[in-house]
């Protein structure tokens, strides 16, 4: 990312790819650390540029999640949940995560996945696999990449033509978790029902006070 937002400061276009083979200083959400191990993963930050306003930022993070799992189904045919806002999971152990910085007008998308991973520290906040691990085969890291920059396009049209509600809607179709999951709020703990996205992106959840809370940011976990 660090290498994509150079580029995108000196005006790089929309599409521009960084890929690497082993990341020494992997970024996660809220400056956590992304594992990283050489030849086994994808590590790639793509520059777009989005007609989206500011606004409606948290958006980007829902197309990089929905662009990875649908990549993940054609390229390995393993179906995939989304756990708002960025997380990709498999029986619910994550196998990608995205992350979205804004940088000179424009977005830098992160993207982590787990392909050919044969085992992970099992302290991880959230249990982790893999392609390899799910479906007991090797798949090409290459076809993955093209499935995922073929699918981060399609969704960019999308975006483009039918505004930011076509990609909510994709998004609460793909994911178990934007409506009726029993959730802690990792911020303060604060426990609730989810209640689908607001207009921005944004997930709202039923407080067991019944209040409705808008998570603007951190994450969630299953409670």
């Amino acid at each position: 990312m660090t290498e994509a937002s150079r580029l995108a400061r000196e005006g790089a276009p929309h599409g521009t790819v960084v890929v690497a083979e082993e990341q020494t200083a992997g970024l996660g959400r809220m400056g956590r650390s992304w594992t990283s191990e050489a030849e086994v993963g994808i590590y790639c930050s793509i520059i777009l540029r989005l007609p989206l306003p500011q606004a409606q930022f948290p958006i980007v993070s829902l197309l990089l999640g929905l662009a990875t799992a649908e990549a993940i189904q054609s390229s390995a045919g393993i179906a995939c949940d989304l756990r708002w806002p960025n997380d990709v999971l498999i029986d619910g152990r994550k196998v990608a995560g995205v992350l979205a910085h804004l940088t000179e007008n424009c977005v830098v998308a992160g993207i982590g996945i787990n392909v050919n991973n044969t085992s992970f520290e099992p302290d991880l906040r959230t249990p982790a696999t893999s392609l390899l691990l799910a479906s007991n085969r090797q798949t090409a890291r290459e076809t993955v990449l093209l499935r995922l920059l073929e699918s981060l396009d399609a969704f960019c049209s999308l975006l483009a033509k039918e505004g930011a509600p076509s990609i909510l809607r994709a998004f609460a179709a793909a994911s178990s978790y934007v409506v009726g999951r029993r959730v802690c709020v990792e911020e303060d703990g604060a426990l609730g029902t989810t209640a689908g996205l607001d207009e921005n992106g944004f997930l709202l959840i039923r407080l067991e006070d019944g209040k409705l809370r808008k998570v603007a940011s951190g994450g969630i976990r299953l409670a």
